[in-house]
C-alpha cells in the first residue's frame, strides 16, 4: 500500500513539475513576444517625423510595457498587441516596415492622418490582420501583392491616397474579405476578375482557385471609383452598386459618370506616356439596328426643331439688349471636357475694379524699358522694375498666363484679389499702385511701390553684415510685427500673406521693412489641394477664386506666425533657414532656446552691441511662435506688444548702450 502511495506520489510530483515548466515557458514566450511588439512600436515612432497632437508621447521603451501606450490594445494587462488605433492622430511620416512583426495584431486604424511614402509589404506577413485602415493619408506607390497574406483580413480601406499602379490580382485570395474600398486613388489597368457570370457575394465560390477579385465569396462592399481604372467591369462584381465605378476611364455600359477623354489621357500616369492603355475615345462601336422613321413624324421633328431655334434666336435678342445696363464679362473655360470644374461659367462683373486705378500696358512697357529691366522671376511671374512718367519706382508683377489657358475662375481670383491688395494701408506694407487688364496682346500686371534697397533675406545672407547692426535688425524685427498686426488683427476680413520668409520683405534706404505678398498666384494656376506647411497657407477651394473658410484663414494666420518665428531666428543668427548641410534653422536653434543660458549661441558672431535684454525678449517670442501645436501660438497683436515694450529704440536708451551710437543712430532713424 505504501509501495503504491509512493509511486502516486512521484507521478503526482512529475506532473506538477511538466505543468509549472509549461507555464514559465508560456509566461516567457509572452514576455519575448511583448518585447518584440515595443520594438516594432518604437520602430514605428521613429518613422514619425511630426506628431503635433502628441499622440505618442507616452511611447518610451524604458518600462517595456506597450500595454499602457496610447492607442495601443493588448490581449491582457501583459499580453500581445492585438489592436494599434490612432486614427485622425495627424501624424506625419512613414509606415515602418516592422509593423510586420506584430504577428498577433488583429486591428491597424492609421486613417486620417498625413502619412507619405509606400506601403510596406511586410503587412502581408500579418496572418491574425481583420482590419487593415489607412485611409485619407498621402500614401503612394503600388498596392503589395504580398497582402494576399492576409488570411483573416475582412476590411481593407485604401480610399483618399495616392496610389498608382495595378489592382493586385492576389487580393481575389482573400476568401475573409467582405469589404475592400480602394475608392480616390491613382490606380490604373484593368478591375481583376473573372469572365464568368452569375456571381454574387452570397453564391458559394466551390472553389478557391485565384482568378482575381471575383472568387471572393463575401465581398459585400467594393468601392474602385475615382481612379484611373480601364476596360471591363468583370461580370462577378456586377452585384456592387454602380457608382462603385464612377470616375473612372471604364468602357462599360454598366458603368456611369466616366472621366471625360481627355481627362483619361493627361490625369493617368499611363496617359503621360501616351495614353491610357485599354481606354478608347467614345465611338459609334456600339451599334443598334432601329427601325426606320415615319415620314411624317421626320416632318415634325424638323418643324419642332425650328421653332425651337426661333424662340431661342429672339430670346438671346432680348436678354443682350436688357443687359446692356450692367455690362459683365462671360469667360468660359477653355478646357472643353466634361469635368464638372471646367463646365463652370462664373459671371464677372467689369465693374469690380471701376473704382482702383488702372494702367495701361503701353505706360508700364515704356515705365520698365520694353520690360527688359527684369528683377525677379517663378513659374507663375516675372517681376519688373520701373520709373513712371511722374517720378515713382515701381515694382511691375506680370502673371504669366495665355489667353486660350484664361478661365473665368483665373479672372475671378485675379480680380479679387486686385480687390484685397488695393485695401492694404500700412507703412510696413508695400503700397498698391494699381492694375493692368488688357485683353490684346494678353496681359494682368499689378504695380507696387518699389523698395529700392532690396529684401531682408539678400542683407541677411548675400550682404554686408556690418550694414545690418543689432539696431537696424531690432528696428526690422519690430517693423515686420506691426505689418502683420495690422493684418492679422486690424482688417476685417484678416489678410494673410501667402509664403511669409525673409524673401517677402522688402527694406527701403532707411531700412523700413515692407511686406509684399508676391507668391499669392502659385495657387492661381491649380486646382490641387497644396500641403500646409509653416508660413504658406493653403487654398482648400476647389476653385481658384474661391473665398477660404474662417478655419482656412485661421490656419493661415497661425502658419504666418510661425514664420515670423523662422524670420526672427534668421535676423539674430544669420543662418539660413534651410540648408542642406546644416539642416534646417529651427531644429539648430530650438537646443539653444531651451536653455536661457545657451541663447547667446544663437546670436550672429560678427554682431556687436547686442544687447542682451533684446535677445531675451526675441527668443521669448520665438518659443511661443514655433509652438507646434498653433491654436498655442498668440496672436501678432500680442506679440508685437511684447516687442514693443521690451526693446527700447528710443535715442536715450542707444546712446547709453554705447558711446559710438550716435552715427548708427543718425544711419537707422
Amino acid at each position: 500500500m505504501r509501495h503504491c502511495w509512493g509511486g502516486a506520489s512521484s507521478v503526482l510530483r512529475l506532473l506538477l513539475a511538466l505543468q509549472c515548466g509549461v507555464v514559465v515557458v508560456v509566461l516567457q514566450c509572452s514576455a519575448n513576444a511583448l518585447g518584440s511588439d515595443v520594438s516594432a512600436l518604437i520602430a514605428f515612432k521613429r518613422a514619425i517625423i511630426e506628431d503635433p497632437r502628441s499622440a505618442l508621447a507616452d511611447w518610451s521603451d524604458a518600462d517595456g510595457n506597450a500595454c499602457d501606450w496610447h492607442g495601443v490594445i493588448c490581449s491582457s494587462p501583459q499580453g500581445s498587441v492585438i489592436s494599434l488605433k490612432l486614427s485622425n492622430s495627424s501624424l506625419k511620416g512613414f509606415i515602418a516596415p516592422e509593423l510586420g512583426q506584430l504577428s498577433f495584431l488583429q486591428e491597424l486604424y492609421l486613417d486620417r492622418n498625413m502619412l507619405f511614402g509606400t506601403i510596406p509589404k511586410q503587412l502581408g506577413s500579418l496572418r491574425n490582420l481583420r482590419v487593415l485602415d489607412l485611409g485619407v493619408n498621402r500614401l503612394t506607390g503600388p498596392i503589395p501583392p504580398e497582402l494576399a497574406g492576409l488570411s483573416s483580413v475582412s476590411v481593407i480601406n485604401f480610399h483618399s491616397n495616392g496610389l498608382t499602379g495595378n489592382i493586385p490580382s492576389e487580393l481575389g485570395k482573400l476568401q475573409n474579405l467582405v469589404q475592400l474600398r480602394l475608392d480616390r486613388n491613382r490606380l490604373k489597368g484593368s478591375i481583376p476578375g473573372s469572365n464568368g457570370s452569375g456571381f454574387s457575394p452570397t453564391a458559394n465560390s466551390g472553389s478557391t482557385a485565384h482568378n482575381g477579385l471575383c472568387p471572393s465569396p463575401r465581398l459585400n462592399v467594393g468601392d474602385f471609383s475615382y481612379n484611373f481604372l480601364v476596360g471591363k467591369i468583370p461580370p462577378c462584381l456586377k452585384y456592387l452598386p454602380r457608382s462603385s465605378f464612377q470616375g473612372n476611364c471604364l468602357q462599360d455600359e454598366y458603368s456611369v459618370r466616366q472621366r471625360a477623354f481627355q481627362i483619361c489621357i493627361s490625369g493617368s500616369p499611363a496617359g503621360q506616356r501616351g495614353g491610357v492603355k485599354g481606354f478608347k475615345h467614345p465611338t459609334s462601336d456600339h451599334k443598334h439596328e432601329r427601325s426606320p422613321q415615319p415620314t411624317w413624324l421626320l416632318v415634325l421633328e424638323i418643324s419642332t426643331g425650328i421653332l425651337l431655334l426661333v424662340f431661342v434666336i429672339t430670346g438671346a435678342i432680348t436678354a443682350s439688349r436688357s443687359c446692356k445696363l450692367k455690362p459683365s464679362i462671360r469667360i468660359s473655360s477653355w478646357n472643353r471636357s466634361k469635368s464638372w470644374s471646367d463646365e463652370i461659367t462664373v459671371l464677372i462683373d467689369s465693374d469690380m475694379l471701376k473704382s482702383l486705378p488702372k494702367l495701361s500696358r503701353q505706360e508700364l512697357e515704356v515705365a520698365c524699358e520694353d520690360f527688359s529691366n527684369i528683377i525677379g522671376s517663378s513659374p507663375e511671374t516675372v517681376v519688373y522694375k520701373g520709373t513712371m512718367k511722374d517720378g515713382p519706382e515701381v515694382s511691375v508683377i506680370s502673371l504669366c498666363a495665355f489667353e486660350g489657358h484664361w478661365t473665368s475662375q483665373h479672372e475671378l481670383f485675379y480680380q479679387n484679389k486686385v480687390i484685397d491688395l488695393a485695401r492694404l494701408n500700412h507703412e510696413n506694407i508695400a503700397k498698391f499702385l494699381g492694375y493692368c487688364r488688357e485683353s490684346d496682346p494678353f496681359s494682368r500686371m499689378l504695380v507696387f511701390e518699389y523698395a529700392s534697397n532690396g529684401t531682408l533675406f539678400e542683407h541677411l545672407h548675400y550682404g554686408e553684415g556690418a550694414q545690418l547692426s543689432w539696431l537696424r535688425r531690432m528696428k526690422i524685427a519690430i517693423g515686420i510685427a506691426q505689418g502683420l498686426r495690422y493684418l492679422h488683427t486690424e482688417l476685417q476680413p484678416p489678410f494673410a500673406i501667402s509664403e511669409l520668409n525673409s524673401n517677402s520683405v522688402y527694406v527701403t534706404e532707411d531700412f523700413t521693412p515692407k511686406l509684399v505678398d508676391f507668391e499669392c498666384w502659385k495657387m492661381m494656376f491649380t486646382k490641387q489641394k497644396h500641403e500646409k506647411a509653416p508660413g504658406r497657407i493653403n487654398n482648400k477651394s476647389s476653385f481658384p477664386g474661391h473665398l477660404d473658410s474662417s478655419e482656412d484663414k485661421q490656419a493661415d494666420i497661425q502658419g504666418n506666425t510661425f514664420a515670423f518665428g523662422v524670420i526672427l531666428l534668421e535676423i539674430i543668427s544669420g543662418r539660413l533657414p534651410y540648408c542642406k548641410d546644416k539642416g534646417y534653422l529651427i531644429d539648430w536653434a530650438i537646443k539653444y532656446l531651451q536653455q536661457p543660458e545657451e541663447i547667446g549661441k544663437l546670436v550672429d558672431p560678427e554682431l556687436t552691441n547686442v544687447r542682451t535684454e533684446d535677445l531675451d525678449v526675441i527668443c521669448s517670442v520665438v518659443s511661443r511662435c514655433i509652438d507646434p501645436d498653433p491654436s498655442k501660438r498668440p496672436s501678432m497683436q500680442i506679440i508685437t506688444g511684447v516687442l514693443e515694450n521690451g526693446i527700447d529704440l528710443s535715442a536715450a536708451a542707444i546712446l547709453k548702450e554705447s558711446s559710438l551710437a550716435w552715427a548708427e543712430l543718425a544711419l537707422a532713424l
